[in-house]
């Protein structure tokens, strides 16, 4: 007999070489119904795996984000088969589960893959699933491994295979079908009810653009057809709200091929929008005790070796510039914070005059591969609503819980209420990802988790999501589509300050290292404004909107007291602009509509006789005719339900 231990720490005693599924049948039938996942003893480990030994058992099930992960990744696998039968000759890399689904890239040759074959992909698919194959994992040599992928002309897999080590290598099966694959599938193929392709794009090979262009073939997959359905309608709203679309529409920004890929020109209305976000955060900051700080847009070359970041990304940073004179580098900013470190540094401190907090709107350059740039998500130059904190070893827990007050008034003051708490530790099994000593490391980690359970945080921890330099603090927001998103960030640094050699004189007279924190409330403007747009379907809050309202003139002898009511209503601190083309009101209304502002104040003979506006609100809400002030009254209540306090 064996003991397996379960999650809530109750032990089972079962027979040697029981499964996962026999755990759950001997706790209820209907949990091994629906078990088609787990873990031993942090291990990813199939429903039908034999254990032989004590351990920790967690079971998963569709409901379970790993569950979620089996699934897909199980499909991924299917796809993969029904894509060699459709397609002869294509040649398998990788296909991994995602977020939302999976993908699988293919070198198809001279074949090609467009969304018309997208349901034939699907139907094969689906024809294989029916069959309720069992994933069967084995373990394989080597040069069985080599010889096999060798036979079947896939350099691609053989490239895999080198850079593996004898007894590690794993292939599964199912139907006629094998895969090199490391594990982490349901129990058989009839699990999968509903298949769909969602898109094909381009992806390099290993994700470097020096080799071979692929065919990434995306899809996504659920146990029941009704979860297919209901995805697919979030699936067309996530359209309409894709912030691409809705950015051009409300005139926020645009690229421009002669400027360069991943560098967003800010508009009019758009660079409105990132003023009042700013504002709103100085606001914040200056309440806080923040100083703001400005840094150039590079910096020598040397400087970002001693930060440790040239190491970490100069493969990922714009090449360097070189000046007029001989072995002169720079090289465009891939981080604020090593300037921030320089400007600490620029003075002598006491613990007196601990903590510093120096604050920034930075803007830095990156060079992300072309496939992988996306709208403002993934650009190349972005700014950063950057700060770091300098202090005390015993300032530190106050310090990380006023960011925390920080960071959930921004998340909450734009809607975004719906979070987790991700605490970033690193992989104790890659040290080499990481820079400084193991003994910073676990002061750290432990700093933020003590402020998450102080704060009284919802908050999960992830090996191996740290920052090179330090853990931190990351707020998974869900937005209004369900979807989750990393938004805002706070990280715990002992090790920057050794490398700049940051000190400060302390209360024995003795030179100290201070504590840094980084945080990034919303991480990247660009970033920000993409998410926020998507979140809000382009209704952004009323405080925040370029253009509150709209003042319509029914015909051009109502133009003057147009202007009259713009003047008052600039007096009462309401943005707003007049409509006084020759069109009609209707039209002039279903064009408001689709620029998404707040109210459209319809001004004629009625109007102007009562000195009143009649108002009416985004979505077609009548208001009816009121006053200028108690319109303003109405526009402040709205403003304060939304913008907290802080």
């Amino acid at each position: 007999m064996i003991k397996i231990t379960l999650p809530d720490g109750a032990i089972k005693e079962v027979e040697t070489n029981s499964s996962p599924f026999d755990v759950a049948k001997s706790i209820s039938e209907g949990l091994a119904r629906n078990v088609i996942s787990a873990k031993f003893n942090d291990t990813t480990v199939e429903a039908t795996t034999p254990l032989t030994q004590d351990g920790s058992l967690t079971l998963y099930t569709w409901n379970n984000d790993e569950g979620k992960k089996a699934f897909w990744h199980s499909t991924s696998h299917v796809v993969a088969q029904a894509l060699e039968e459709l397609y002869p000759g294509v040649k398998l890399t990788i296909g991994p589960a995602i977020e939302n689904g999976f993908y699988y890239d293919v070198d198809l040759g001279d074949q090609t893959i467009s969304e018309k074959d997208f349901p034939e992909i699907e139907k094969k698919a689906l024809e294989i699933a029916r069959g309720k194959h069992d994933f069967k994992m084995r373990e394989v040599s080597k040069d069985e491994a080599l010889n096999f992928y060798k036979e079947q002309n896939n350099p691609y897999k053989v490239e895999l295979i080198e850079n593996l080590t004898d007894g590690e290598i794993t292939f599964c099966d199912h139907s006629s079908f094998t895969d090199l694959c490391r594990g982490g599938h349901i129990p058989n193929t009839g699990i999968i009810k509903a298949i769909k392709i969602v898109s094909v794009a381009g992806a390099y090979w290993r994700g470097d653009e020096k080799n071979k262009q692929l065919t990434r073939v995306y899809g996504i997959s659920f146990p029941k057809q009704k979860e297919l359905t209901e995805y697919l309608e979030l699936l067309e709203e996530a359209k309409k709200r894709d912030h691409r679309k809705l950015g051009k529409e409300l005139e926020l920004f645009t690229f421009s091929q002669k400027v360069g890929q991943g560098l967003p020109l800010w508009l009019p209305k758009g660079a409105a929008l990132r003023e009042r976000l700013e504002d709103f955060l100085k606001n914040a900051q200056k309440k806080a005790g923040y100083e703001m700080v400005v840094t150039p847009h590079i910096g020598q070359k040397e400087l970002y070796v001693t930060s440790g970041h040239y190491a970490k990304y100069g493969e990922d940073s714009f090449q360097p510039i070189n000046t007029p004179k001989e072995g002169e580098e720079f090289l465009l900013k891939p981080m604020n914070c090593p300037h921030h470190c320089e400007i600490y540094n620029s003075s002598p401190y006491s613990y007196k005059d601990l903590p510093k907090r120096f604050a920034e709107f930075g803007t830095v350059y990156r060079y992300e591969q072309s496939g992988e740039l996306h709208g403002l998500t993934r650009v190349r130059g972005f700014t950063q609503d950057d700060a770091h904190i300098f202090c005390t070893q015993d300032q530190l827990n106050d310090e990380f819980k006023n960011v925390i007050d920080l960071t959930l008034y921004v998340l909450g003051s734009l809607g975004f209420e719906n979070f987790t708490a991700q605490v970033s530790v690193r992989d104790l099994e890659k040290p080499e990802k990481y820079i400084g000593e193991a003994s910073n490391w676990e002061k750290a980690e432990q700093a933020i988790i003590d402020a998450a359970e102080e704060k009284g945080l919802n908050y999960v921890i992830e090996t191996g999501e740290a920052a090179f330099y330090g853990p931190k603090l990351d707020f998974m927001v869900k937005d209004a589509l369900g979807r989750n998103w990393q938004l805002g960030t706070i990280q715990v640094d002992y090790n920057l300050p050794e490398r700049f050699d940051l000190n400060y004189k302390g209360s024995d007279n003795e030179l100290h290292r201070p504590v840094m924190i980084h945080r990034a409330p919303f991480g990247s403007m660009e970033r920000f404004v993409a998410l926020l747009l998507e979140h809000t379907g382009g209704n952004f809050p009323l405080w925040l909107i370029p253009k509150q309202a709209i003042i319509l003139p029914v015909s051009e002898k109502h133009e003057k007291y147009a202007e009259k009511v713009l003047n008052s209503l600039e007096n009462h601190e309401i943005r707003a602009l007049i409509d006084n083309r020759n069109e009609t009101v209707g039209k002039k209304i279903r064009e408001a509509e689709l620029k998404k502002i707040p109210f459209m104040l319809i001004v004629g003979e009625n109007e102007e006789a009562a000195e009143t506006i009649s108002v009416r609100k985004h979505g077609g809400e009548d208001l009816g005719s009121i006053s200028i002030s108690k319109f303003s009254d109405l526009v402040s209540k709205e403003i304060n339900s939304t913008l907290k306090s802080f």
